[in-house]
């Protein structure tokens, strides 16, 4: 299919449904006493993170939430509007069983499929709102597979049920991730100017990502010369430190790094660019 913003509606809507079919799956197999069990994202249980992704869905097709009868911007895990809205969504499916929380994902990702169906790639190289700005439609949706990849780890994680860490979800989210990789370790980690870092991922998805600072940091094809710093981590290691949900005290151990050290642990102090 032709589209000149790169980003496929037939591979990405493919990706979505597969990553909806996954996150199905897990929710089937849970036992209830599971759905109320705190996960690493404040204020949220495993029921609160369906929610939430229930809501981002049913919104995508006009739908809003309840007002709820308590101000969601007094919770101190709420800082913006964004969040408040995601909030709404979570405080009315907070007392939902848990098959009555399936029912409604289900018949929101039916429509959702249905509606991305009708859509053409025209449609998605469209302008559009993503949660990173003006971006195209078509970003717009593969931040929809990041984050739900996401919250499907963060659902594995409470229930210990280690999945889905490989295949072609997997590698449109951590598309995702590189997109960011440039600000997080120019901006965050303010490595200077010349800098060059490659970082290593040894699984369960492998890659190799190369950033290079020259003015700007940039995510590269390759390195014009070695690296200043290299880190090697598995992927499911990197996905939580980018996403905020583990810290960097609890997981430098697991990551090596070559050549300079401080700026590669400032990077993994700094990884995180969501949560």
């Amino acid at each position: 299919m032709t589209t000149t913003t790169g980003f496929d509606k037939d591979v990405i809507t493919g990706a979505l449904a597969a990553q909806w079919e996954s996150l199905d799956a897990l929710l089937a197999s849970l036992p209830e006493a599971a759905w109320n069990e705190p996960s690493r994202l404040p204020g949220w249980s495993v029921r609160d993170i369906v929610a939430h992704v229930i809501g981002t869905e049913a919104s995508l097709l006009g739908e809003q939430p309840p007002e709820p009868g308590v101000d969601v911007t007094e919770l101190p895990h709420v800082r913006n509007e964004i969040a408040a809205f995601n909030e709404r969504w979570v405080l009315s499916m907070r007392d939902w069983s848990p098959q009555r929380m399936l029912a409604r994902f289900r018949d929101v990702v039916a429509r959702r499929r249905a509606a991305l169906e009708t859509m053409t790639q025209d449609d998605f190289d469209a302008p559009s709102w993503t949660p990173v700005g003006q971006r195209t439609y078509g970003r717009f949706m593969r931040i929809r597979l990041f984050d739900t990849w996401l919250h499907e780890q963060d659902i594995r994680d409470v229930a210990c049920l280690p999945g889905h860490e490989a295949g072609p979800c997997v590698e449109q989210a951590f598309d995702e991730f590189a997109e960011s990789l440039g600000f997080v370790i120019g901006k965050r980690a303010a490595a200077p100017d010349g800098s060059r870092v490659t970082l290593e991922l040894t699984g369960p998805l492998r890659r190799t990502v190369h950033v290079a600072v020259d003015g700007r940091a940039s995510v590269v094809p390759e390195l014009p010369g070695p690296a200043t710093a290299t880190l090697r981590l598995s992927s499911g290691l990197f996905a939580r430190l980018a996403g905020g949900r583990v810290t960097a005290e609890e997981s430098l151990s697991a990551v090596d790094i070559q050549g300079d050290t401080a700026l590669g642990e400032r990077i993994v102090r700094h990884l995180a660019f969501t949560i």
